[in-house]
């Protein structure tokens, strides 16, 4: 499942609409927004793992309560929710100023306001890590950290590099896998959207 798709699952497939609802955003431009910026998310995810931040990822991932950004897009769109979303995207882009440009990038192709894209991409991004802590809880992290023998921290580079990966590897690997076409190495997208 990319992550797309995991944010279109969100809150019974209302959680766009209701984050959308909670910024006071227009659903269609919520909907395209949502559409360029989860793959960039994930992209920015893989191509953090791929330059040897996986410890970043999985420290962001770390935190069951993060799952409720996910369940409720009030908290999602709440100050504390955008500043957990802010903090995991800067994780992943390298700083606030890469998140910016993201959002700057993303409201001009959108060709909506960037004040709006400021808003929802933060709230957003807290929904991802909700959804992507949701999908490999604390005990799956533990646990590939911990195994042994192409288990681990190891299968789970295998796992997004194509190879192999079990459990909550192959879950953060089909995550990040923007298009869902089993690679997730195809899925950087130059700057961040193509």
């Amino acid at each position: 499942m990319s992550i797309l798709r995991l944010l279109q699952e969100a809150q019974g497939g209302q959680g766009i609409d209701q984050l959308a609802e909670q910024l006071g955003i227009d659903r269609d431009q919520a909907n395209q927004l949502t559409g360029m910026l989860a793959p960039a998310i994930g992209s920015a995810a893989n191509r953090r793992v791929q330059s040897g931040g996986m410890a970043d990822l999985l420290g962001a991932l770390r935190g069951e309560a993060q799952a409720r950004n996910f369940d409720d897009a009030t908290l999602a769109a709440s100050e504390e929710g955008r500043e957990q979303g802010r903090d995991f995207l800067s994780a992943l882009l390298g700083g606030r100023d890469q998140a910016d440009e993201l959002a700057s990038e993303a409201a001009t192709r959108a060709g909506v306001d960037s004040g709006t894209v400021q808003q929802f991409l933060p709230a957003l991004a807290a929904m991802v890590q909700g959804g992507l802590q949701r999908q490999v809880p604390d005990s799956s992290i533990d646990a590939m950290e911990t195994e042994d023998q192409g288990g681990g921290l190891i299968g789970l580079v295998g796992g997004l590099l194509g190879g192999g990966g079990g459990g909550g590897a192959n879950a953060l690997s089909r995550m990040l896998d923007a298009d869902g076409d089993g690679s997730a190495l195809d899925d950087i997208l130059g700057r961040f959207i193509r």
